[in-house]
């Protein structure tokens, strides 16, 4: 009888051609997914260089390409779309001002999503110190002056998304957008809400598993 070599047993098995296909297509996808985001970089990065010499077709393409994704992440946060409206403005001219100064060490567009946390958490501070209605009030009353033209790109599932980040404590919606919009690490998040690492990751976690939560209670309802 022939006796079973090492070499038999821990041969390697040759992995199917249906494995081996989704195998390739998964890293085809990240490597797609990679280039995209290096192409974006470098784009963003000359249209820096553009408005720092001056150009405002530079500055216009920057906010077409942005202030969507801006907007709805400042609608979430404070559940108001005036107040999202003029936080998106006021990031924007703080950019223009600044831009010959701006020196990044990430992407553009995780630093336009900071400096929109930045304003919402100073817009809280204001509305605070002035003695007003919570956010989490506001968002739930009615807003008959709500302009069209801003709802016009804000989609049905942004508004449920909304209602359901208002239910959320503020730190948690501030670490999920942080997290999911600027692609930070736990550890910059926690450096920026001032707390730890731990902290941070507890933070987005309960407040995803609240989300979800809620979203699919208001599908199943």
């Amino acid at each position: 009888m022939r006796r079973a070599t090492k070499s038999t047993f821990c041969r390697k098995k040759t992995p199917s051609p249906t494995l081996i296909y989704f195998r390739n297509l998964s890293e085809r996808h990240i490597l797609k997914a990679h280039v995209g985001k290096c192409f974006r970089m470098m784009e963003d990065k000359r249209l820096i260089r553009q408005c720092r010499r001056g150009s405002r077709d530079a500055l216009r393409q920057i906010y077409e390409k942005y202030h969507v994704d801006l907007l709805k992440l400042a609608v979430v946060l404070t559940g108001e779309a005036s107040a999202a409206q003029d936080i998106v403005h006021d990031v924007f001219v703080k950019f223009a001002q600044s831009v010959r100064g701006l020196s990044l060490t990430g992407s553009l567009k995780g630093y336009l999503v900071v400096s929109t946390v930045n304003r919402v958490r100073d817009y809280r501070r204001d509305r605070q110190r002035r003695g007003e209605q919570g956010l989490a009030k506001a968002a739930a009353a009615p807003a008959p002056t709500r302009p069209p033209e801003q709802w016009a790109i804000l989609s049905e599932q942004l508004e449920r998304l909304s209602r359901a980040m208002a239910q959320l404590p503020y730190e948690q919606r501030e670490a999920v957008a942080l997290h999911v919009q600027a692609g930070l690490t736990f550890r910059g998040i926690a450096r920026r809400q001032n707390t730890s690492t731990s902290t941070a990751q507890g933070r987005y976690r309960y407040g995803i598993e609240k989300l979800r939560s809620l979203l699919n209670g208001e599908l199943s309802s």
